[in-house]
């Protein structure tokens, strides 16, 4: 779809600032001097997106930041959100848990142990994936981790989809706090989906990508603090976007 090429891939670094720089490179042909001035707003732009300081501050920006532990004496449930697939060609090569999915089912892991709560799943399949995530989650935890799960959510293409469809599933039983765990910098939007269709959830301490910048490499480019510069700038627009549409 247009308008999902246009969100993932156009708007958020540094897909569309490398686009744009192409651009501007090739229009230098015809208007030399607009063309610079737009290539050198757009690759000293890609060039702070990949400095590990700012991509820290982002970071900083979008996680939530939890002051003392979480009360978790009412959770009645935890709830571990998909991180994506690693995608296999759907015939010799199956699709398996992604290395986000895996940090989360970890993460679930220490809750399940510290809480001793049923578990649900939730993740669904994309148009480019062979398989839903949740399953592939239930059999990760059941199987490596040894943490019984008892829902299984596996519609949700969506962050607000994987609040509103692990709603109907745990209304069966009653379920209406849970505890949530992802990633700190998906933590805000997740939080507010779920509280969006009604549930109460309670984030799951997860570690901050992060810590403050102190040493000479945290103010050189890197590939990991660009990647981490496009996550928290997907979750600042994909919150906005939630609070427009939803």
């Amino acid at each position: 779809m247009l308008s999902g090429l246009i969100y993932y891939d156009f708007l958020i670094p540094p897909a569309g600032l490398i686009l744009v720089s192409a651009a501007a490179a090739w229009f230098t042909l015809w208007r030399p001097r607009f063309g610079i001035a737009v290539l050198i707003v757009t690759t000293s732009l890609l060039y702070l997106a990949a400095l590990p300081v700012v991509a820290a501050r982002m970071h900083e920006d979008i996680a939530i930041e939890l002051i003392g532990p979480p009360d978790f004496s009412g959770a009645q449930a935890i709830v571990v959100l998909g991180g994506g697939l690693n995608r296999g060609d759907g015939d010799q090569i199956a699709d398996s848990i992604g290395p986000f999915t895996l940090e989360r089912l970890a993460f679930a892991n220490r809750a399940y142990r510290r809480l001793n709560l049923p578990v649900a799943v939730s993740g669904g399949q994309t148009s480019e994936e062979h398989i839903a995530e949740a399953p592939l989650m239930k059999a990760a935890l059941e199987g490596e981790f040894h943490v019984p799960v008892k829902w299984v959510e596996d519609q949700a293409r969506t962050t607000y989809e994987n609040a509103l469809f692990t709603k109907q599933l745990l209304a069966a039983d009653n379920v209406t706090t849970v505890v949530l765990v992802t990633h700190s910098w998906h933590m805000r939007r997740a939080l507010w989906a779920f509280e969006r269709v009604g549930l109460h959830p309670i984030p799951w301490p997860a570690p901050l990508t992060y810590d403050a910048a102190d040493r000479i490499d945290d103010y050189l480019p890197s590939m990991r603090a660009l990647e981490d510069s496009h996550h928290a700038l997907h979750e600042a627009l994909g919150l906005l976007y939630y609070r427009l549409r939803y």
